[in-house]
């Protein structure tokens, strides 16, 4: 982090990864003057799940159900761009039908993934019914995904060549119901929100980006549009049907905070407008194309080979991805999550790369945030909307952070500590040791002090007490079960001394809850751990 030299006064601020306006475990290094923002070095990483590699081990079929925890507030679109690809490698037609579906689906994500941002986002800057409104309106499309799928939330519902299943009887009368009821809220957003002077102070020329500067970052979706760049990828590349439909790209061109809060508004509106025409027109005919299922399949199994052996049953189906390379994209309400895809005559892809718009809008906050206020930072991170799901992806990058930053730090760890990380326990313990001790200055020193020897040291001499005999041959089971039960319950009082001795009705909650999670699960489970090992002793 560069840090002015000439500056004596500065302070750094760890904001994060458990602030509730970070919107996810993400946290900043913030280095102020006061309340004016000097530097903001993002730390990402903390929500890692291996996503790319998880997907280069499975089927498209096998991995589709992962997907939706990518961005978990527009899963529709997470579920689009997984089968698009392989579609597009196969050279596979997707029924008209099924195309209708798939748009009306996709839309009604988007609206829900705006919403739930709208709310959030009036919250940080300090309006909180808008919050409790659009729960309002999102409940009433996870019912139509529920209907239509099965699910509310992670749905699993599109196929390589289509859908899982027809829209069931009455949904298209409902969804228009509910398109209908929807303008109505959206206008109702914009006389609470739009013309608000408090909101108008927060977020009117704040976190402003220009046009040439959100192409040199190569920021996308409400963040590109907000900028003056009319570039919106249904129009672009009309993938599925969006080019029979009649809509318009929202865009603004002042570059603030204000400016993508407007543009997800009008993107709402655009979207049911969408929604009434893909329903209105609708085709009849099939919702999958069943042709798929007889090309590029590999090998049937043969009778004793490892799936019967193994498995014990015939496996569904799989198809070998051509061995080419593609990259395909969507508009997501996010921005443009797309996926470099390789094939190599498998049934696993070679290469699966993603690339996540919130990772990439991320990056110019730094820049954003920069001579502002403390307080605007809530406001330009709202903005951008993030979902650190899909931020964090990448375990190379995560692990090479961790790495550095020990090595900056000078700390022991953070990953392996000896060969195997056999000795990390035991860095781990010395980190702590070294620690500085922080004793509440009103608080009881001495009850502060005592409760944590009295947790651990309870729970070392109940190891003492199992009694052995000749060449450590346990004796009596019952008996050092019983022992070992009424010392280490002696544990939770040192937890109560050491939050009752802070004198901070927050840090004694923390205590209580401490011995409750310590009583309900801990030592009941050491128990089971030590009865058995025990017992194979015996």
């Amino acid at each position: 982090m560069n840090v002015p030299a000439t500056r004596k006064d500065l302070m750094i601020v760890n904001m994060g990864p458990h602030h509730p306006s970070m919107h996810g475990v993400l946290r900043l290094i913030l280095t102020l003057d006061g309340e004016d923002v000097i530097d903001c070095e993002p730390i990402l990483g903390y929500l890692h799940r291996g996503m790319e590699k998880i997907a280069e081990n499975r089927t498209i079929i096998q991995y589709l159900p992962y997907v939706t925890r990518w961005d978990y507030l527009a899963t529709m679109f997470t579920e689009a761009i997984t089968v698009n690809g392989p579609e597009q490698l196969g050279n596979i037609q997707v029924p008209k039908r099924a195309g209708y579906i798939r748009v009306v689906l996709l839309e009604l994500s988007r609206i829900a993934s705006h919403l739930l941002w709208l709310g959030p986002f009036m919250a940080d800057i300090g309006a909180q019914t808008p919050f409790f409104y659009i729960f309002r309106e999102r409940e009433l499309i996870y019912d139509l995904f529920e209907a239509a799928t099965g699910m509310r939330m992670m749905h699993n519902f599109f196929r390589i060549g289509g859908v899982a299943a027809d829209l069931p009887h009455g949904w298209i009368d409902k969804c228009l119901d509910f398109c209908d009821y929807f303008l109505t809220r959206v206008v109702e957003y914009q006389q609470l929100i739009t013309q608000n002077p408090i909101f108008l102070e927060r977020v009117e020329g704040i976190g402003i980006v220009g046009g040439e500067e959100v192409i040199n970052w190569g920021l996308s979706g409400p963040m590109l549009r907000a900028s003056g760049i009319q570039w919106d990828l249904r129009k672009v590349d009309n993938y599925e049907c969006y080019g029979e439909f009649d809509w318009e790209v929202q865009w603004q061109k002042e570059g603030d905070s204000l400016a993508r809060y407007l543009v997800r508004i009008g993107e709402m509106m655009e979207s049911v407008k969408i929604i009434q025409q893909a329903l209105e027109g609708i085709p009849g005919g099939p919702y999958e194309n069943l042709e798929i299922r007889c090309f590029d399949r590999e090998k049937e199994p043969e009778w004793n080979d490892f799936e019967y052996r193994f498995i014990s049953k015939k496996p569904s189906p799989t198809f070998e991805l051509p061995k080419q390379e593609l990259y395909v994209r969507v508009e997501a309400p996010k921005g443009e999550l797309g996926i470099f895809l390789i094939g190599d005559q498998n049934s696993f892809p070679w290469r699966w790369k993603i690339r996540p718009p919130g990772f990439i809008n991320l990056q110019i906050l730094p820049q954003l945030v920069k001579r502002m206020k403390l307080a605007d930072i809530m406001t330009i991170l709202g903005s951008i909307d993030i979902i650190m799901g899909e931020v964090d992806r990448v375990l190379a990058i995560v692990w090479l952070e961790r790495e550095i930053s020990a090595g900056i730090q000078q700390r022991i760890g953070p990953e392996y500590a000896g060969p195997l990380g056999v000795l990390q326990a035991l860095s781990d313990g010395t980190k702590l040791l070294f620690k500085e001790n922080l004793i509440p200055s009103r608080g009881d020193s001495r009850l502060f002090s005592i409760g944590p020897s009295i947790s651990v040291i309870s729970i070392l001499i109940s190891y003492s007490v199992i009694p052995f005999g000749y060449n450590f041959v346990l004796s009596d089971l019952n008996i050092g079960v019983f022992l070992w039960v009424a010392i280490s319950s002696i544990a939770p009082i040192g937890l109560l001394m050491s939050g009752y001795g802070s004198n901070n009705k927050y840090s004694f909650l923390g205590g209580l809850r401490a011995a409750a999670q310590s009583i309900s699960y801990e030592i009941p489970l050491t128990l089971c751990v030590l009865s058995i090992s025990l017992r194979v002793i015996r």
